[in-house]
């Protein structure tokens, strides 16, 4: 009889989740270079980040906590960096996510605050805002786009994003009705139907 006969089956260990492969330093130093970086809006750096380069979220998971971050108050870049830091090392995670994001927009604003207070009216300064905004909404729209392709599973869908738009921008009803309003018609719409139930316990 071989050895290998006589070797007993080795166990297949577990795989380790997420947060137990991601250290506080890890997620410190993410959120200060997504702090660093995220020029005219931070949503397209942190699903860069968090979801295209780490893979700590994914897509469906990233809008989850979007959608929670934009219906609280508070900002949507404080709020995100809470959510993921929790989901990975709970609170400590959270700490080190939230100082990690804040910190590098700290301390650049109060420089460039102290410098545009002294030239904030010079016609190259107001020229490079512009340019500025212009590319953020363009970095929005991206990942609006990117998201939308993996979130929206049906033309429904597309209703219920149009809706959003009509009462926040034309109707101005609050971010936080809008949502709650919204998201109840889409619940209703995606529940699972009597002949998927039947279909389901054959």
């Amino acid at each position: 009889m071989s050895d290998a006969a006589l070797t007993p089956p080795v166990e297949a260990l577990p795989v380790a989740p997420v947060a137990a492969q991601v250290s506080i330093g890890q997620i410190f130093l993410e959120f200060l270079i997504i702090g660093a970086t995220s020029f005219g809006g931070v949503v397209p750096y942190l699903r860069g980040s968090l979801v295209t380069k780490r893979h700590w979220v994914d897509d469906k998971e990233f809008v989850e906590m979007l959608s929670i971050s934009q219906s609280l108050p508070g900002l949507n870049a404080t709020n995100m960096a809470i959510l993921v830091g929790e989901k990975l090392r709970d609170a400590m995670g959270s700490i080190a996510a939230i100082i990690g994001i804040c910190l590098p927009g700290a301390v650049l604003m109060y420089i460039v605050g102290i410098f545009y207070r002294m030239h904030g009216d010079h016609i190259w300064i107001t020229a490079a805002l512009k340019g500025v905004a212009a590319a953020a909404v363009g970095l929005i729209l991206s990942t609006v786009v990117s998201m939308s392709k993996k979130s929206l599973s049906g033309k429904v869908d597309f209703i219920f994003v149009a809706l959003t738009v009509i009462a926040v921008n034309r109707l101005h009803v609050g971010v936080p009705r809008t949502l709650v309003a919204v998201g109840l018609l889409a619940v209703l719409f995606h529940r699972p139907r009597k002949q998927q139930k039947e279909n389901g316990t054959q």
